[in-house]
């Protein structure tokens, strides 16, 4: 199970990574748990209010579907229907653009995600796979 102080961890981790580089705008985090239930969010001082629902939007598409939000956008390349209707399927929360990453445990079993917006998307997904990876965490990168 994803507990608060854990998506709290990779909140703080992300939001102070961003604080510590010059090159980065405002930065938003929102941790969801495997049922698409937000556990936390924190939106970094001038990030746009909207982020909060871009970063969750990204994870929820991640948890929903059971792939990252970049592998999400290339599916949406790929069969934009199908995209549109699971968009539609989730009330207009699925954002099919990198920043999106799993959570897994050591067996695979989806724990929840994590979504990331505020800068590019690569930018964003970076932010996400170094926190994880530095809190000792399983994702599919």
């Amino acid at each position: 199970m994803l507990n608060l102080k854990t998506a709290n961890a990779i909140a703080n981790h992300i939001i102070e990574a961003a604080q510590n580089r010059d090159d980065l705008k405002p930065m938003t985090a929102v941790v969801i748990d495997a049922g698409g239930s937000v556990i936390c969010a924190q939106r970094q001082d001038g990030a746009s209010p909207i982020r909060v629902d871009l970063a969750k939007g990204k994870a929820n598409g991640a948890v929903m579907m059971g792939l990252s939000s970049r592998k999400l956008g290339e599916r949406a390349e790929q069969q934009p229907y199908f995209i549109q209707a699971m968009n539609a399927l989730c009330n207009g929360s699925l954002v099919p653009v990198a920043g999106g990453v799993l959570i897994r445990d050591s067996n695979g079993v989806v724990l929840g995600s994590v979504g990331v917006t505020g800068d590019t998307s690569d930018n964003d997904e970076e932010l996400a796979l170094n926190a994880l990876a530095a809190l000792g965490l399983n994702t599919d990168a």
